[in-house]
């Protein structure tokens, strides 16, 4: 009975993190293009966006680079 309830609530808290994420795709200036797992975090005091990209690995990008920010 336990595991049953713990497994339910365990299934529910990953579905209800997975529909918070926004995957977003960055697209450059030179054409290159990112998938990010999340919205990027914009940092004021340094001009740069940062966000994980599929694999995990976090990017930093100046936003002067940045030509567009959409929702995937």
């Amino acid at each position: 009975m336990k595991n049953g309830l713990l497994s339910t609530l365990l299934i529910g808290a990953f579905a209800a993190l997975a529909g918070c994420s926004t995957p977003s795709l960055i697209t450059l200036n030179d054409g290159r293009e990112f998938q990010a797992v999340d919205a990027p975090r914009y940092e004021r005091s340094s001009g740069f966006y940062e966000f994980e990209q599929l694999d995990g690995k976090v990017t930093r990008v100046n936003k002067d680079q940045v030509r567009t920010i959409t929702d995937l």
